[in-house]
């Protein structure tokens, strides 16, 4: 891949940024008010990732507002309000907003996303609700140089499947996803997605996200790498910068019938990125055991494990 750049627009004074121009669904003037505030305040959760929000809000019914000097973005689907972004409430305001949500805007006054630095910083938060992990939700986070050099026993098999994969595919090729190519990455990912009988709605779900990030690629700022053999594809990843130190990786496919591609183009993405940020966040395992175990397998530095605040009836 001959670009080694990626988005710089992002770095900006989060303070020119942060303007509340209306509020419902995401649309993409909204791109740099959602970076405002994720670069303010050290946002590390994939959730608020714009290329998410934007991409994903038909899926989870996305709707966002505005609220004292805050951030408020609901998931219509989830039945929950994502902790706000902005300067944290204390635990009394939280409360008084889940009222809020419920009595006036008729919507769930449960609160996902709470960090444990939160639930750290005000423990008096569990007189007004009920703490739950949702370890489902915790986001995986890697060193980019672990991915890139695969070190150690604990790795040495993906090393072993990246090597057997260049032994057996030589003349593999590493292209930047670009305006050529992204109607045929578009179309590997669909037959990926008809091989399976029946086609899990999460799938399907995902692949109408993945759509809508294509059709808007330049505008979201998203990149991506393409692994190809003889001209095929093989295996493909998608990314954008989260913040200052982080990517987030929301798609990546392969082709099964190449034995090792998934591993190679998890490689190559790293190797791509090594110089540029730290971390890589691959975002949820969702609870899927077989997708934990692959996430895990892969030596994470850290999961971002998020809390759910159920609120109490009789707070």
């Amino acid at each position: 891949m001959t670009d080694n750049t990626m988005d710089d627009s992002m770095n900006v004074n989060p303070g020119d940024t942060i303007r509340f121009a209306g509020s419902g669904s995401f649309n993409l003037e909204d791109r740099q008010m959602v970076q405002g505030f994720v670069d303010r305040y050290g946002i590390q959760s994939c959730e608020y990732n714009f290329v998410n929000l934007f991409s994903w809000q038909e899926v989870y019914n996305y709707r966002w507002f505005a609220y004292e000097g805050r951030l408020l973005i609901y998931d219509g689907v989830n039945h929950c309000m994502f902790m706000p972004l902005g300067e944290p409430f204390e635990p009394e305001s939280l409360f008084a907003l889940s009222h809020h949500l419920m009595n006036i805007m008729e919507l769930s006054p449960n609160i996902c996303l709470a960090t444990s630095a939160y639930i750290d910083a005000y423990p008096r938060i569990r007189d007004f609700y009920t703490v739950a992990e949702d370890r489902d939700a915790a986001e995986y986070i890697y060193l980019t140089r672990s991915l890139a050099e695969l070190k150690g026993n604990k790795l040495h098999k993906k090393r072993n499947l990246v090597s057997q994969f260049k032994r057996r595919y030589p003349d593999f090729r590493i292209l930047p996803i670009n305006d050529n190519n992204r109607s045929a990455v578009k179309a590997f990912s669909r037959d990926l997605l008809l091989t399976r009988e029946p086609v899990p709605r999460s799938l399907q779900e995902e692949y109408s996200a993945m759509e809508k990030t294509f059709a808007h690629w330049d505008d979201l700022k998203v990149q991506g790498l393409l692994l190809t053999v003889e001209d095929k594809i093989a295996a493909f990843s998608v990314f954008s910068r989260l913040n200052a130190d982080t990517v987030n990786v929301h798609f990546e496919k392969a082709n099964i019938a190449f034995k090792g591609a998934a591993q190679v183009i998890n490689q190559e993405t790293a190797l791509y990125l090594a110089d540029k940020v730290k971390y890589i966040n691959r975002e949820q395992d969702l609870g899927i055991a077989g997708l934990r175990q692959a996430k895990l397998s892969y030596e994470p530095r850290r999961l971002i494990t998020p809390f759910l605040l159920k609120l109490k009836t009789n707070a």
